[in-house]
């Protein structure tokens, strides 16, 4: 898997224009944007376990996936709390080098597939347009969707996890509309901004139990027991 910042070209002159995007990011990649409100505590949680668990069952095989996180209000050059560097620690995934962004519409332009935390943050990024209505989902949407989906009916692996990651955001938005929340709250992740350890420890496990399948249908390998 490959962080924002790194593996976004494969060199210079002709060879590289013709495989990078106007962006300058591989033709290969796919993009995972997390959005929250500030970018401080839930997407930084989300990215930053996102490539913990793609890294731990693919390794150098996923470096396909780029995953990166804004927020709607970001705090711009902000470092994440303190408490969702401990939730990060706990789970063993690394929180350094993060730095808080505010969501642009290019970070929307590029994205293959956002994950927001709560369904006024999916409005917000759709109402932005760029045709994000079909490849934004809440987190926990994007999760029931997913569990719907026949893990066979996506290609393999060794067709790539770009191809496979691609095929599963189409699946999911043509099951959208069938499978709704039980509740309007099942698709929330609430905000734990300034609340006390537990509580972040409380949504860290939140949004660890939502990636898992994800994560999952991503890669086409199961979590370790």
């Amino acid at each position: 898997m490959t962080a924002p910042d790194a593996g976004r070209g494969i060199g210079n002159g002709e060879r590289a224009a013709e495989q990078t995007t106007t962006f300058g990011f591989p033709r290969d990649s796919f993009r995972i944007l997390h959005v929250s409100t500030g970018n401080v505590c839930r997407s930084p949680i989300t990215e930053r376990l996102t490539r913990h668990f793609v890294s731990q069952r693919l390794g150098v095989l996923g470096r396909g996936l780029i995953v990166e996180s804004a927020g709607t209000w970001g705090h711009e050059g902000a470092s994440m709390e303190a408490n969702a560097e401990t939730v990060l620690a706990d789970f063993g995934a690394d929180a350094t080098g993060f730095t808080g962004r505010e969501l642009l519409d290019e970070h929307v332009i590029m994205a293959d597939l956002v994950l927001t935390a709560t369904r006024d943050h999916r409005a917000q990024v759709i109402s932005m347009g760029h045709s994000a209505g079909l490849r934004t989902f809440t987190l926990k949407e994007f999760t029931r969707l997913v569990n719907a989906i026949d893990p066979a009916t996506l290609p393999p692996l060794d067709e790539g996890v770009v191809m496979r990651a691609r095929a599963l955001v189409r699946a999911a938005a043509a099951l959208r509309g069938w499978l709704l929340a039980p509740t309007l709250e099942a698709d929330e992740v609430y905000d734990p901004y300034g609340a006390p350890l537990p509580f972040f420890r409380s949504i860290g496990d939140e949004i660890h139990q939502a990636l898992d399948p994800v994560v999952t249908a991503l890669t086409g390998v199961p979590a370790r027991a």
